[in-house]
């Protein structure tokens, strides 16, 4: 038997002081001198150890049997002392995760004269179990600690969230003269990187340098992830040039450092030396890396040769390379890609389900997200933060609204990210009823003091029309000390609501005054603000200061440069802005397709959706929209290819039309006559039609003048019960234009009662870096007497030259000359008029109109444009109009 036990371990332990079934047979136990097993009968501590398990102790007491029971025949040389038992102990504990175990041999140390290393390896196991508290204690029973023991409690210190006391002990150390070693300094930079304290850590890295310590890889390593996660990129790769030895780690560091700071070329060409120079063979933390890279940059043939690797290497089942897929995949691929790599995965966990869950939301299968997440076996608030983002992106407000009303309901962790992404669905919704509940929420539970919510909380209430409410939160913020963040979030309220002069204003004042800090997020809503107001002036120099700041390289800051020239009639400088992008979203090809339809460009916004399929880019519901509107900008019927890729949505890309897809559709059949189909299409929706896509199908019967289907629609949108402001004005229109004057008022009547409000036609010209506005019979201009006399010298040159007024367009119930008399003063007319008088000759005027330019305005236009030999350049909600010698670029 003794030789049988011998055979089975090596070395065979020579005592026995456990019998459990959680641990595996073997020579521990001690044979009878029959050859039989047997356990000796000994006591247990009760305050140390559970009775449920086998453990056993002996009894420490002059009457106990002896502490170690000798194997047969075992020679004295290989028998083991009592410490050495505890050593195997404390390793059994550990690799069978038992904390029991680990403190019934600390109170059998404690009867023992333990040395400092026994003392040691009882820290490292308490340390490995997560047992911080009683490592803690264990350390300070010792009388002479040395480095180790300093080395072993500072890591575990710092892993643990308790870095303070981390950086006390370690200068404890330093007080009583023992010095550092390598692992040390690992564990001193681990607590400086995870309270980002690097002045602390620059100090430590002084040390280093001073203790020659630097040169090790382990140290290096540690010095370079600190500045890393601290953002002080220069460092990271000055000290990665600097290392005399490196090794996989300090690649992926660097290589890591370069993904976040987007520079996603150097990274990849930093991995190709990896390959070569050092001859380095890449792990799944350098692969996950480099897949982040190629999905942030939206390189898809660079995603798919690391794929390809990850598959030579072996690495394809690695749960974090399988998580890194699904995430470049769901940027650079389809629903079918995501659900492969899904399926075939070994393991997942609650990392790889909410991936799943965004790779659904990206593609707009909101049901299959929803499946994914219900079924989730364990969701932390990452997992739901996703789903509300999700339901967001694809217009689910009241979804998301009922999800969060579950979380509070069962006592989820309510995070910063989850409110503010609820304040946004709610936003999304313009209910004010539910706004201000969710506003209720903020104070009750004592969330006004985040600026981040606050500020959502602004953009919610301009959202739904409370400006008044927003005004009172930014007077309330514009004194505390972050307030950029709220200006932010008011220049977009008051650009949103139709104030883009106001915006513009505030933008200024917060620049001056210091208190906007002209990050990203600030120039990108500048951007946005310049662009609708048309004032390129303002936003040239927005672009210069992106350039000196460096922020021109960010990609949403090159979106909104790509947006703004194109609404300021700068195309080609749009143009330029897109093909310089280091790297381009579906929100960079939107932008590009979105100014071709501006300009009435149709074939060439289908060309750059052709680039786009080539780049392998997915695009989401905004690219279909725009892509449908292109086909009523082409110079050729192409009804037919609108239609497949109608249908496409559904069939290829798995993604349900909204209602404002159908709109756009209805729009384009209905322009190129397809009356019959688009009545056929709005019959077939899943859903009832909007009174916007009735809108639809009524303007192209007003086009091919086709009275009897003209009728039809008409009937159906009196019918309707309109729910937004856009809604009351065509109902009170068609009354209107019917002359059921008094149907029109009570229309209005109940519009003003339900607190919806229509923004007044204006129309305005960019003077000397000045923006001049004009409401219809406007007097407000200081030299408005001059402007009437020009606009009237006009009108009388046009009636000349064959211009008729055309009072079907006035929609008031009064005398026909009274009719003229209201159309000759139209906003667009003054703002062309004033244009004209201070424009220098030979350059264009241009006019931006805040809603459709009416048909008189239009007819005028094209005759002062021929009268006065000037190219007038006017951007209405439809896109531009070139006015040139008496014809317009829109083909009427």
């Amino acid at each position: 038997m003794a030789a049988f036990i011998h055979s089975t371990v090596a070395p065979a332990p020579p005592y026995t002081l456990l019998s459990s079934p959680r641990y595996p047979p073997s020579s521990l136990h001690a044979p009878n001198s029959n050859g039989s097993f047997s356990v000796p009968k000994l006591h247990f501590r009760p305050s140390a150890v559970s009775t449920s398990q086998s453990l056993i102790l002996p009894r420490l007491h002059s009457h106990s049997p002896p502490l170690f029971y000798p194997l047969e025949n075992t020679p004295p040389e290989l028998a083991y002392s009592p410490l050495d038992e505890c050593f195997h102990l404390l390793r059994f504990s550990v690799r069978y995760s038992d904390a029991e175990l680990a403190r019934a041999v600390h109170c059998l140390i404690l009867r023992l004269e333990g040395d400092t290393r026994l003392l040691n390896t009882l820290i490292s196991s308490y340390l490995k179990l997560g047992l911080v508290p009683n490592a803690y204690r264990a350390f300070k029973a010792l009388s002479q600690p040395n480095v180790v023991s300093y080395t072993a409690i500072i890591s575990g210190l710092a892993k643990s969230s308790r870095e303070p006391e981390a950086v006390g002990l370690f200068f404890g150390m330093r007080s009583s003269g023992i010095e550092p070693n390598e692992y040390t300094f690992v564990a001193i930079l681990t607590a400086c990187m995870r309270s980002l304290n690097l002045e602390l850590g620059s100090q430590v890295h002084a040390l280093a340098v001073k203790s020659g310590y630097v040169g090790s890889a382990f140290v290096a390593n540690s010095i370079m992830s600190l500045y890393s996660k601290t953002g002080q990129s220069d460092c990271v790769f000055q000290l990665f040039d600097e290392m005399p030895e490196r090794d996989v780690a300090s690649w992926n560091v660097v290589i890591s450092r370069l993904v976040k700071e987007h520079m996603h070329i150097r990274a990849m060409e930093l991995y190709q030396e990896m390959l070569w120079m050092d001859n380095f063979y890449a792990d799944h933390y350098t692969l996950s890396s480099l897949l982040a890279s190629c999905a942030n940059s939206f390189d898809s043939r660079g995603g798919r040769a690391i794929h390809a690797q990850t598959i030579r290497k072996g690495l394809e089942r690695s749960l974090s390379i399988s998580n890194a897929l699904i995430a470049f995949y769901t940027k650079c691929g389809s629903i079918d890609d995501i659900k492969i790599l899904f399926d075939e995965m070994d393991t997942m966990d609650v990392i790889t389900c909410t991936e799943m869950v965004v790779g659904f939301m990206e593609f707009g299968a909101v049901d299959m997200a929803m499946e994914m997440f219900d079924k989730m076996p364990e969701k932390n608030s990452i997992s739901y933060v996703a789903v509300l983002t999700g339901l967001c992106l694809n217009n689910e407000s009241s979804r998301a609204l009922n999800l969060f009303r579950r979380m509070v309901e069962q006592g989820a962790d309510i995070t910063e990210c989850a409110l503010t992404s609820v304040i946004k669905a709610c936003g999304l919704l313009t209910d004010d009823y539910t706004s201000r509940q969710i506003h209720g929420f903020v104070l009750k539970f004592g969330l006004y003091a985040n600026p981040h919510i606050v500020a959502a909380l602004l953009d919610m209430c301009t959202r739904c029309g409370r400006m008044e409410d927003a005004e009172k939160i930014f007077c309330y913020w514009s004194h505390n000390e972050d307030t950029s963040i709220v200006y932010t979030s008011m220049i977009c309220g008051h650009a949103r609501n139709g104030n883009p002069d106001k915006a513009i204003s505030l933008f200024c004042s917060g620049q001056w005054e210091g208190e906007l800090e002209m990050d990203e997020v600030a120039c990108t809503s500048a951007l946005g603000v310049c662009g609708t107001l048309g004032f390129l002036e303002m936003g040239e120099q927005i672009h210069c200061y992106t350039f000196k700041s460096g922020i021109y390289s960010d990609t949403e800051v090159s979106n909104g440069l790509v947006s703004m020239y194109s609404k300021c009639s700068n195309l080609n400088e749009s143009l330029q802005v897109f093909r310089e992008m280091p790297r381009r979203d579906t929100a960079s090809w939107n932008c590009m397709i979105s100014a071709h339809i501006l300009h009435r460009q149709g074939e060439k916004a289908l060309a750059v959706w052709s680039e786009m399929k080539t780049a392998a880019i997915h695009p989401d519901g905004i690219t279909f929209l725009l892509i449908i509107s292109a086909y009523q900008h082409t110079k050729l019927c192409l009804v037919d290819e609108c239609q497949k890729l109608f249908l496409s949505m559904r069939t290829e890309h798995n993604m349900e039309p909204s209602s404002e897809h159908y709109e756009s559709y209805v729009r384009v059949l209905s322009f190129w006559g397809y009356l019959e189909e688009a009545e056929r299409a709005v019959s077939s929706m899943p859903f009832k039609p909007e009174a916007q896509i009735w809108r639809a199908l009524l303007d192209g019967c007003r086009i091919h003048s086709a009275a009897a289907c003209g009728r039809r629609v008409t009937k159906q949108l009196l019918s309707m019960n309109p729910q937004d402001a856009s809604s009351f004005v065509l109902l009170s229109n068609l009354y209107s234009a019917s002359g059921r004057w008094h149907c029109s008022e009570t229309v209005r009547e109940e519009m003003r009662e339900q607190g919806f409000r229509k923004h007044p036609a204006r129309s305005w010209v960019i003077h000397k870096n000045k923006i001049i506005p004009f409401y219809t019979r406007d007097k407000s201009h200081p030299q408005s007497k001059d402007i009437h006399s020009g606009l009237e010298i006009l009108i009388m040159e046009c009636l000349k030259a064959g211009y008729e007024p055309d009072t079907s367009f006035v929609l008031q119930e009064v005398e026909e000359h009274q009719k003229k008399h209201f159309l000759f003063y139209h906003s667009a007319k003054l703002a062309a008029a004033f244009g004209l008088l201070m424009t220098k000759p030979g350059k264009p005027v241009k006019v931006v109109k805040n809603i459709l330019l009416c048909g008189d305005c239009h007819s005028f236009l094209k005759k002062a444009s021929l009268v006065t030999n000037r190219e007038i350049l006017l951007r209405d909600s439809s896109g531009f109009h070139r006015f040139v010698n008496g014809t317009c670029s829109c083909g009427e």
